[in-house]
C-alpha cells in the first residue's frame, strides 16, 4: 500500500496551507483560533487526515478567504476511489492518475498499462512470482480498462505520451497471438489525437532510460506539483520533489530526441506484425 496520503487530500491541504499563509497566520495561531492542536492542523495541511467541511468553512472565515469550491473539494476528498468498488488495492498510482491531465510514460520491457489489451494484462498477472487468484486478476483487468476510458472521454480526457523500448514490442507475455493482438491495439490507439507513441529502436543503441522506466504525471491546476512515479519489482515510489521532477521532465524530452518519430514508430510496429 502507498504511504502517501490520497492525492485529493494532499491537494486540499496545500490550498488550506496557502490560505493560512496568505492570511499571515502561523500554524500555532491558526490552530489556537480553530480550537485545534498544532499537530492536528499540520496533519490536515499535509493531507494526512480528513478534514470536516464545517472546519473548512471556519478556516475560510478565519482566513478571510471565501471559496465554495474548497468546500466541494473537502467533500470529494472524503470519497473512496472508484477502484475500491472493484476490490483493487491501489499502491497510490491510480489515485494520482485519476486526477492527472497528462502522463508521460517510459517503459522498457512492458507495454504501458494505459495501452494494454485485457489478454496482455491477464498474461502479466499469470507471470507474477506471487500469483493472485483469478478473481483478483480480473479485478485488475477491469480497473485497467476503466483507466483506459479516459483516453477517449471528452469530459475528462487524459493526454498520454508513451516512449517504449523495442524490446517491449518483441517480447511479451501470453505468446504470439496475445502479442499480435496487443500490437494491433497499439496501432489503433496511436491514431488518437491525445496519444503520442514513440519507440526506442534497437538501432538507437544506448539511451537515457536504460537504468529503468518511469512515469511523470502533470495536473490541470499549475499549483499541483508534478508527480514522478517509479515502479520496481516489490512496489513503487512516488516523488513530488521539484528537482527530481524537473530532471525527469528533461530526461523524457531527451528521450524523445532518441526515439523514432510518431510515423516511424507506427511503421516499426507494422513491420514487426508482418514478420
Amino acid at each position: 500500500m502507498s504511504t502517501q496520503p490520497p492525492f485529493r487530500r494532499r491537494r486540499l491541504g496545500r490550498k488550506l496551507a496557502r490560505m493560512r499563509a496568505d492570511a499571515r497566520l502561523t500554524l500555532d495561531g491558526a490552530a489556537t483560533a480553530l480550537f485545534k492542536t498544532k499537530s492536528a492542523l499540520h496533519r490536515i495541511e499535509k493531507g494526512e487526515t480528513l478534514v470536516d467541511p464545517h472546519l473548512v468553512k471556519s478556516m475560510m472565515d478565519l482566513y478571510d478567504h471565501y471559496d465554495p469550491d474548497i468546500v466541494l473539494e473537502a467533500l470529494r476528498a472524503r470519497e473512496r476511489g472508484w477502484w475500491t468498488a472493484l476490490g483493487v488495492e491501489d499502491q497510490g498510482y491510480i489515485d494520482v492518475e485519476s486526477e492527472a491531465a497528462e502522463v508521460r510514460d517510459v517503459s522498457l520491457l512492458l507495454i504501458p498499462g494505459l495501452l494494454q489489451t485485457a489478454d496482455y494484462t491477464r498474461a502479466l498477472c499469470a507471470a507474477r512470482p506471487f500469483a493472485g487468484t483469478k478473481e483478483q486478476d480480473e479485478q485488475n483487468v477491469r480497473a485497467r480498462q476503466v483507466r483506459q476510458r479516459r483516453l477517449t472521454d471528452p469530459d475528462h480526457l487524459l493526454r498520454l505520451e508513451a516512449i517504449v523500448d523495442e524490446a517491449a514490442l518483441r517480447k511479451g507475455p501470453g505468446g504470439r497471438e496475445v502479442m499480435r493482438a496487443q500490437l494491433e491495439h497499439l496501432l489503433e490507439v496511436a491514431e488518437l489525437p491525445n496519444v503520442s507513441f514513440r519507440v526506442l529502436a534497437h538501432e538507437c543503441g544506448a539511451h537515457g532510460a536504460m537504468g529503468g522506466g518511469f512515469a511523470l504525471l502533470n495536473f490541470p491546476d499549475p499549483a499541483d506539483p508534478p508527480v514522478l512515479y517509479v515502479e520496481h519489482p516489490f512496489g513503487a515510489v512516488h516523488m513530488e520533489d521539484e528537482g527530481l521532477t524537473i530532471e525527469a521532465r528533461l530526461a523524457f524530452e531527451h528521450l524523445t530526441t532518441q526515439a523514432l518519430g510518431l510515423d516511424e514508430s507506427v511503421a516499426l510496429v507494422q513491420r514487426i506484425l508482418a514478420e
